[in-house]
């Protein structure tokens, strides 16, 4: 019985992006490296991972004038949202080196990505990798930023009419400040891009 040869992946060039979540303080921010040839249904895998969302809501990407996402024909107009899958971040993205990810159309979690710069390729590297960030990412369901500057106040201010409530809530320990490199790169390591 023959055995089958997987063929190797010649080696392929790097971008180095800049995610950061806005219109919150503090800022949360990652610095990722991801294959050139990345799709955006991987780079959709690769933000929830490294910015600590679970995956519990729609999301879209903003490119130019089109929407890329899941397209949903009860909600979506035809032809409004053009299907994410298959379709490569650099090629949308065109001569452009932005764009935007929106994460829960509710809360209203809005990404702004931007290509840093493109690194050349090596043999060892594989799948993405975060290679830098800041802060804890919000609580799913907080209320988007607004919601979330408001548990902030909330949860840091004892005297707070809604401070042990948030705290229950929350299950009593919240970091904003909290980043840990090496978790959100274990989970990273579980994506095949």
């Amino acid at each position: 019985m023959a055995t089958k040869v997987r063929p190797i992946r010649p080696p392929r060039p790097w971008l180095q992006l800049r995610i950061e979540l806005a219109w919150v303080e503090p800022k949360v921010w990652r610095v990722l490296l991801v294959p050139q040839t990345i799709k955006l249904h991987q780079l959709h895998d690769v933000i929830q991972y490294a910015m600590g969302w679970t995956d519990s809501h729609l999301h879209e990407f903003e490119i130019g004038q089109r929407r890329y996402g899941v397209p949903d024909p009860d909600w979506d107009a035809p032809g409004s949202v053009t299907a994410e899958k298959g379709v490569a971040l650099v090629s949308a993205l065109g001569r452009g080196k932005t764009c935007r990810y929106v994460y829960d159309f509710g809360d209203g979690w809005e990404h702004k990505i931007k290509i840093e710069k493109v690194l050349p390729a090596t043999e060892s590297a594989q799948g993405a990798m975060c290679v830098g960030g800041e802060n804890a990412c919000p609580p799913e369901d907080v209320g988007g930023p607004p919601g979330y500057q408001y548990f902030l106040e909330a949860i840091t201010d004892p005297t707070h009419e809604e401070h042990a409530d948030m705290l229950a809530w929350c299950g009593d320990g919240f970091d904003p400040t909290e980043f840990d490199i090496e978790i959100v790169n274990r989970k990273l390591g579980r994506l095949r891009i």
